[in-house]
C-alpha cells in the first residue's frame, strides 16, 4: 500500500526538513529558507536511480574506454581538467549577466563544429532570443538543436532521438517533472531533476552542462545536495564593470580544482587570455606609493596582480578596513602582525586595500605583498617597481615559504621584472634565472626594510 503525502517545512539552501516552520536552520544557519512543501507517495524521491546493474571486478574495466572531448577553447579544457568527460553532469553557476549562457552557447557551437549535435534546452529564453545572441557571437547555428521546454521527460525524450554529443540545460531551476510535487526550482524538483539527468546521462554516455541560479550571497540556488550529485561545479566570476572573467572549479572528479581558466568579454563572446600577468599588468603606474608586485599562482598557473593600498588618518572613533579582492579576516591579521611585530601604529588609519583588474586572490603567499603596500603607503615610501614580492606572513612577524618558487619566478622574468623580494626557506633547492636578483628575508621586519626605499617618495 502505497505511503500517503505527507506536508513538511524544507530549507531552501541545503535541504533539512523539518515538520514545523522555523526562522533559522539549524543545518545551514540561514535565516527564513524553510518553505512548505508536499512529499507524494515516494517521499520526493521518485527520480531516483532504477536501472539494475550487476557488479564490475574493478581489474576487469577498461579505464580508456570513453576519451575526454577536446574543445578548441584551451581555458575552458583547462579548468575541466584536459577536456568534457562523456556522461558527465557539469554545473556552472554564476551571478546574473556573468556570462554563462554566452559561454556555453560558444562551447556548444564549438562541439556542433566537431561533427556532434547539440541539443540546447533554454527554459527562460525563446529560440528567437538565443538567435539573437548567436547572431552577436557570429554563431551559424549548424548542427545546434534549440529547444524551448521545461518538462523534463519531454526533454530527454527529443535528446534520445537526437543522439546529441552534448546536452545543455539552461537553466536548472526552470525545467520540472510531472510526478513530483512543487513548483520548478523548488527543492524537490531541482533534486528530482538533477538524479532523473545523471541517470539518462551516464545511460546514454552524453555530457549534460547545466546553468544554475545563484543566491545573493552567491550560492548556488536550491539544495546543497545538488553540488553533491553532479560531478563538477564551475563559478564564473568577475566585475560588472570588468571585462575579464574567471572560471573556476569547486568540484571535479576527472581532474585538479585549483586550476582557473580566464576569459575577456569581448562583442564576439568570451576570449581566453594566453598572457593574464601582462594584461592586468598593462595599465599600472611604476613608482606609485602603496603599489606592489605580487607573484601569485592560480592552480598550476603563475599569475602577476597588482595590489594597491591606501592608508589615511580616520574622521571617526572607529577605522574603517576595506578589502577588495582579498579575504577580509586575512587583512585583520596582517594589520594585527604589522602593529605587534613591525610597530606600525594603524590604530588610526582608515586602510583600503585593492587586487587590480576585480581579481580575487585567496592564497597566503600574498601575505608580504599586502603588508608591503600598507607599509609603503602609511610611511609614504615607495617600493621598487621593478621587483615582484611573495610570502607569507606567520603571527610571530615570519616570513614562512611558499610553493613553487621556480615558476613564479620564471613568469616574474619574462614580463620583464628583475628582483624578487621571497622568504629564505623557499630558496632551498631553487636556482633563480639569471635575470632574477633574489631578496631573502626571515622576517616581516627585514622584508620591509629590503623592500623599501632609504628615500621618502617625492610629493607628486
Amino acid at each position: 500500500m502505497d505511503k500517503p503525502s505527507r506536508t513538511v517545512f524544507v530549507c531552501q539552501q541545503c535541504g533539512r526538513e523539518s515538520p514545523k516552520w522555523l526562522g533559522h536552520c539549524p543545518g545551514c544557519q540561514s535565516w527564513n529558507t524553510f518553505v512548505e512543501t508536499r512529499l507524494g507517495a515516494h517521499g520526493g524521491s521518485s527520480a531516483a536511480l532504477r536501472t539494475a546493474a550487476a557488479p564490475s571486478e574493478l581489474s576487469q574495466i577498461a579505464s580508456d574506454e570513453k576519451s575526454r572531448i577536446v574543445l578548441p577553447f584551451e581555458e575552458f579544457n583547462r579548468v575541466l581538467g584536459g577536456g568534457i568527460v562523456p556522461g558527465s553532469l557539469i554545473l556552472i553557476s554564476g551571478d546574473p549577466g556573468i556570462g554563462k549562457s554566452t559561454l556555453l552557447l560558444q562551447v556548444s557551437a564549438m562541439m556542433a563544429q566537431r561533427g556532434g549535435r547539440v541539443v540546447y534546452v533554454s527554459g527562460e529564453e525563446s529560440p528567437h532570443q538565443v538567435k539573437l545572441r548567436a547572431d552577436r557571437l557570429n554563431i551559424s547555428g549548424n548542427g545546434l538543436l534549440v529547444l524551448p521546454e521545461t518538462d523534463l521527460e519531454v526533454i530527454l525524450g527529443q535528446m534520445e532521438e537526437a543522439a546529441p554529443a552534448l546536452g545543455v540545460i539552461d537553466s536548472v531551476q526552470t525545467v520540472y517533472l510531472r510526478e513530483l510535487d512543487g513548483a520548478p526550482g523548488s527543492i524537490s524538483q531541482v533534486r528530482g531533476c538533477t538524479l532523473r539527468m545523471m541517470q539518462w546521462a551516464k545511460a546514454a554516455a552524453v555530457p549534460l552542462v547545466l546553468i544554475g541560479h545563484v543566491t545573493k550571497e552567491g550560492a548556488i540556488a536550491g539544495p546543497k545536495v545538488l553540488e553533491h550529485i553532479v560531478d563538477v561545479v564551475l563559478y564564473l566570476e568577475g566585475e560588472s564593470f570588468s571585462a575579464y572573467r574567471l572560471l573556476r572549479a569547486a568540484k571535479n572528479r576527472f581532474g585538479s580544482t585549483n586550476e582557473v581558466g580566464i576569459f575577456e568579454m569581448r562583442d564576439a563572446g568570451l576570449v581566453g587570455v594566453d598572457n593574464p600577468s601582462q594584461v592586468f599588468l598593462s595599465q599600472r603606474r611604476k613608482e606609485a606609493v602603496g603599489s606592489v608586485i605580487a607573484a601569485a599562482l592560480e592552480g598550476t598557473r603563475p599569475l602577476l596582480v597588482e595590489i594597491q593600498a591606501l592608508t589615511s588618518l580616520t574622521s571617526f572613533g572607529l577605522p574603517r578596513r576595506n578589502a577588495n579582492g582579498i579575504d577580509y579576516n586575512r587583512l585583520l591579521l596582517i594589520l594585527a602582525v604589522l602593529t605587534r611585530r613591525a610597530g606600525l601604529r594603524l590604530s588610526n588609519q582608515d586602510i583600503i586595500v585593492n587586487v587590480v583588474g576585480g581579481l580575487k586572490v585567496n592564497e597566503p603567499a600574498m601575505d608580504l605583498a599586502i603588508a608591503l603596500s600598507i607599509t609603503s603607503s602609511f610611511t609614504d615610501r615607495e617600493v621598487d617597481p621593478n621587483m615582484v614580492v611573495v610570502g607569507e606572513v606567520g603571527l610571530s612577524g615570519e616570513v614562512r615559504g611558499v610553493p613553487q618558487l621556480d615558476r613564479r619566478l620564471g613568469d616574474a622574468v619574462r614580463q620583464g621584472f628583475t628582483r624578487c623580494l621571497a622568504p629564505k626557506s623557499s630558496l632551498a633547492g631553487v636556482v633563480p634565472p639569471r635575470e632574477m636578483e633574489v631578496l631573502a628575508a626571515d622576517s616581516l621586519k627585514e622584508a620591509l626594510k629590503l623592500g623599501l626605499k632609504s628615500a621618502p617618495a617625492s610629493p607628486s
